[in-house]
C-alpha cells in the first residue's frame, strides 16, 4: 500500500477499534483522492470520530492498516502529524482569550516568530470574516463564529490534509454556509478534506466522493451520481387534481412501477420511486406512469422527475435515517 505512488492523501485496509465488547470501526476500507473533499457520512456512533482520530494518530488501531501520504499512521506517526490538521465537533480554542490572541498563540507554538504569527493571525481573521470579532473574547463569540475560529487555527500551518469533523453541527443555516464557503477555500488551496457528516445536505454540497458509514462498516462509496443511482433511477413527483383519486393512483403505479409509492402531506401528491434495474430509463417510466393514470381518468395537474436524493440512498441502505440532531448511540461517541 503506497499512497505517494496511487494519488491518494488517505489509504486504508481492513481499519479496526475496539471498545472493551464494542467493534467502533469495524474493518473500515477507505481510499481518499488528494486535493478532494471525501465525505464520510453515517448517523451519530457509526464509528465516523473513531476513525478520524486513528487516521489522525490519537488513538492506535486494533487491526488493520493505513496510510497517510504513504506514512504508516502508526509506524509513522510524526510524519502523519506533521502533515495533518484536525477541527473537531468542539470548540479547541481557549474561550476566555480574544480570537487575536488564539491564533497568535498557537502561531508561536507552532514555530513563528512573534511578528510572523501576528500577521497570519490577522490574515486568517480578515479571510474568515472575523476582524471586527479580533478583540473579543471567545465565550462571546456565536456558534458561527466559534467554528470558523476554529478551522482558522487548523489552517495557521497549511495542512496538507484537514480533518473535519462534523464542523457544522448545531450551527444555523447561514453560518452552515459560511463555513462550507471556507472549506472550498481551503480545497482551492490544495489542501485535502475529509469531512464527517450526518447532514445530507452538507455531504451533497461538499465532497466529491462519499463513504456511507454504519454500525462501524463502510457500507457504499462512490460520487454522490453514483450513489444516487445505486439506490433507483429516480423519482417522480405527481400532483393530483382529485385528492379523492390519491388511493387509486397509488394502486396503479405501484401495479405498473413495482415501486414504492409514498403519500406527501399535501393531500394531492405523491412521490414515486422508479427502479434501478428496470430496462427503461427513468423518463420512460414515468411516462408509462401518466398514461396509466390518464386512461384510468385520473387528471395530473402537475408532474416532475428527479434524481434520488441522498436521503433516500441513505435510508435504501440502512433501513434507518441518519438521526441528525440526536445523542451518542455507542460508545464510540463517548469513549472517542
Amino acid at each position: 500500500m503506497s499512497t505517494q505512488t496511487s494519488g491518494l492523501a488517505i489509504e486504508t485496509a481492513g481499519l479496526v477499534k475496539t471498545f472493551g465488547e464494542t467493534r467502533a470501526v469495524d474493518g473500515v476500507d477507505l481510499a481518499v483522492p488528494a486535493g478532494t473533499v471525501y465525505g464520510v457520512l453515517g448517523p451519530n456512533g457509526a464509528g465516523k470520530t473513531t476513525t478520524v482520530k486513528m487516521l489522525a494518530t490519537l488513538l492506535r488501531p486494533d487491526g488493520g492498516e493505513a496510510h497517510v501520504f504513504g506514512h504508516d499512521i502508526v509506524r509513522e506517526a510524526d510524519e502523519v502529524r506533521g502533515r495533518v490538521s484536525l477541527t473537531g465537533q468542539y470548540a479547541s480554542v481557549d474561550e476566555d482569550l480574544t480570537g487575536t490572541e488564539n491564533l497568535v498563540l498557537l502561531g508561536r507554538l507552532l514555530g513563528h516568530r512573534k511578528p510572523a504569527a501576528r500577521t497570519r493571525a490577522a490574515q486568517l481573521l480578515e479571510a474568515f470574516g472575523l476582524t471586527e470579532a479580533a478583540g473579543k473574547q471567545v465565550k462571546h463569540y456565536s456558534g458561527g463564529m466559534r467554528r470558523r475560529i476554529d478551522i482558522a487555527a487548523s489552517i495557521l500551518s497549511t495542512p496538507d490534509l484537514l480533518f473535519l469533523d462534523e464542523p457544522t453541527t448545531g450551527l444555523d443555516p447561514r453560518s452552515r454556509n459560511q463555513v462550507w464557503d471556507i472549506v472550498r477555500a481551503v480545497v482551492a488551496q490544495g489542501t485535502t478534506v475529509l469531512l464527517t457528516t450526518q447532514y445530507l445536505d452538507e455531504a451533497d454540497q461538499l465532497a466529491s466522493r462519499i463513504a456511507v458509514i454504519d454500525r462501524g462498516k463502510v457500507i457504499a462509496e462512490g460520487t454522490k451520481g453514483e450513489l444516487k443511482a445505486s439506490v433507483g433511477a429516480g423519482s417522480v413527483h405527481l400532483r393530483l387534481r382529485d385528492p379523492e383519486r390519491r388511493e387509486e393512483a397509488v394502486r396503479i403505479l405501484r401495479d405498473l412501477l413495482t415501486a414504492e409509492v409514498q403519500l406527501e402531506p399535501d393531500p394531492v401528491a405523491l412521490t414515486a420511486r422508479l427502479g434501478v434495474a428496470a430496462s427503461d430509463t427513468a423518463a420512460d417510466q414515468a411516462a408509462r406512469a401518466l398514461g396509466e393514470l390518464a386512461r384510468a381518468g385520473i387528471t395530473v395537474d402537475n408532474f416532475s422527475l428527479g434524481q434520488p436524493s441522498l436521503d433516500e440512498v441513505f435510508l435504501a441502505l440502512t433501513g434507518h435515517d441518519t438521526g441528525q440532531g440526536t445523542g451518542p448511540e455507542t460508545k464510540d461517541e463517548v469513549a472517542a
